[in-house]
């Protein structure tokens, strides 16, 4: 055979891999091909010799007792009596292993094939797993990519580097198309091996991280740290809130993130198709945090209602005037005020009080039950 040191360095090459990992694939392989080609059940072991420059296979024989059930069977040839291994060593004892000597290139071209087979194989399974530990550290990360296919069902296949990932149809934002040629950016999502399919990566444009990532791109007080996104909450697409405070008093989170005349938060804007984006200041206090939550609408007051055991809630009042803007069209922006502070929020006008709601709701049940629904 070949000299082994040689393809070793060789693959290593070629692949980007280092040498430990393929010498210990290559080790493996001609471990698999000894189980197909001579008995799935003995055990081997295999060794790179650097004075042969090549693989020394063994196969392991476990010592055991004369009357031992193992020595029936088809596993029989992966045990050794004792009886027959004191002929061999007079020393040998029960639980002992020796070690037989065997040579691939003796069982012929199959023995090749099948080698050829298995070293493809794991080699294939090494690369997978390097490319797995490179783009699982990118998780949460903005990679792009052209675009190579796009499917009947709008999933999209983006080309990043060695491998191709999908971005979902319910990854991308309302409206979007793409076409082959163009050039996407996404967040990486998911990123699996399966023996059947190989490594795959799942992008996605409508995760808040994606927005995150967006703005760290565009700010760079953001990047460096000086400006923290606290939260964020998005309806892809439409419209999002994110929350941000400072680690510097003299720097405006808010202005920072906007930009001059709204430069920066505008090209974030445009690459998520026009997608409106609220800046607010975060705050450690519920109520607060609550009322800049709800902008623009004015809110008179705030309570929170945080029991154990129960949801939280906010209770905000209001002007009247003020609860179209707090709900906003299709109630997008109470929702995702909920979704930025994580209370669910009613909203009660002022002047009404609790008593007179309950009251007010009492009448209506009198009425009802007096004239039927």
């Amino acid at each position: 055979m070949e000299n082994i040191l040689d393809i070793i360095d060789s693959i290593a090459n070629e692949k980007g891999l280092s040498q430990e990992n393929v010498k210990e694939a290559i080790k493996t392989s001609f471990i698999q091909t000894a189980k197909r080609i001579i008995n799935p059940t003995f055990a081997f072991e295999a060794d790179i010799d650097d004075d042969i420059k090549g693989v020394k296979l063994r196969q392991v024989i476990t010592v055991i007792a004369d009357d031992s059930p193992e020595l029936e069977g088809e596993s029989a040839g992966a045990y050794m009596s004792i009886s027959a291994a004191k002929e061999i060593d007079d020393e040998a004892e029960i639980g002992d292993q020796l070690q037989m000597e065997h040579d691939i290139e003796t069982y012929g071209r199959s023995a090749f094939a099948t080698l050829h087979r298995e070293i493809e194989f794991h080699i294939q399974r090494l690369v997978e797993n390097d490319l797995y530990d490179k783009y699982k550290s990118k998780i949460n990360q903005i990679v792009s990519g052209r675009v190579t296919r796009v499917d009947n069902d709008q999933n999209t296949t983006i080309e990043i580097d060695e491998i191709r990932a999908v971005l979902p149809m319910k990854n991308r934002i309302k409206g979007e198309k793409f076409k082959v040629g163009d050039v996407v950016s996404a967040i990486v999502r998911r990123v699996q091996v399966e023996k059947s399919t190989g490594i795959s990566m799942e992008l996605s444009r409508t995760s808040p991280k994606f927005l995150e990532e967006l703005l760290a791109l565009e700010v760079p007080e953001i990047k460096d740290g000086i400006v923290i996104i606290e939260k964020c909450a998005r309806i892809p697409g439409e419209r999002a809130k994110i929350a941000l405070y400072t680690i510097r008093p003299q720097i405006d989170p808010i202005g920072a993130t906007v930009g001059v005349r709204g430069v920066r938060i505008n090209a974030v804007s445009e690459e998520l198709c026009g997608e409106n984006i609220d800046c607010i200041e975060y705050s450690a206090s519920p109520e607060l945090f609550v009322s800049r939550a709800m902008s623009p609408a004015i809110i008179s007051s705030v309570v929170i209602i945080d029991e154990e055991g129960e949801e939280k809630k906010a209770i905000i009042t209001l002007p009247s005037d003020q609860k179209s803007k707090a709900i906003g069209k299709s109630g997008i922006n109470i929702r995702l005020a909920s979704m930025l502070t994580g209370y669910i929020i009613e909203l009660k006008e002022q002047g009404e009080s609790a008593i007179g709601a309950e009251e007010k709701k009492e009448g209506i049940n009198s009425l009802e039950a007096l004239f039927g629904n």
